[in-house]
């Protein structure tokens, strides 16, 4: 039976996933195929289809699983009373360089990019006025930061990326 979450369809979707992240680190949605999909993982063809309408939708599940994954990572992160939320993200970021390459890979809209902004803290800090322009400059600032330091193989420690979102941001 094709239940929703049992455990063999959870196996066949990560078995996909995993085959489809492999092949974004060389290659571009565009350019992969359900075929070479399937032959990596060995599945049949309606296993693919059962789970995904196409190979956009394939990236469309996985980059809402990345951004989850994310989201989960700040889930009991305490704003107010920590500064370390830099330092922690850096730090999973060097560890899942993978994961941060192929998420920022699937954002070809770049309409999804991570945000750990808190708009609770920025009324605390009194910045209302025109908030919307400040969260986007925030967002992508915070975005650029990441994807060159990805690219550059994270050389950098993590807490010398804290410092330089520090001294970006003025310790706001």
């Amino acid at each position: 039976m094709n239940v929703k979450n049992n455990k063999r369809r959870r196996e066949s979707q990560e078995k996909i996933e995993k085959a489809f992240i492999e092949l974004l680190q060389t290659r571009e949605i565009k350019d992969i195929t359900v075929s070479e999909l399937i032959k990596l993982t060995e599945l049949n063809r309606s296993t693919f289809y059962a789970n995904y309408v196409d190979i956009f939708d394939l990236a469309d599940k996985t980059r809402e699983k990345l951004e989850n994954d994310f989201s989960n990572l700040f889930a009991d992160y305490d704003y107010f009373n920590e500064r370390t939320g830099a330092l922690k993200m850096f730090k999973h970021i060097k560890e899942n360089q993978i994961f941060y390459k192929t998420y920022f890979k699937l954002c070809y809209d770049d309409k999804h990019l991570i945000s750990i902004y808190d708009t609770k803290r920025a009324a605390k800090e009194h910045i209302d006025q025109n908030i919307k322009y400040h969260i986007e400059f925030f967002r992508n600032g915070l975005n650029a930061i990441i994807k060159l330091w990805l690219a550059s193989g994270c050389k950098e420690a993590p807490e010398e990326m804290a410092e330089v979102l520090k001294s970006e941001y003025r310790g706001r």
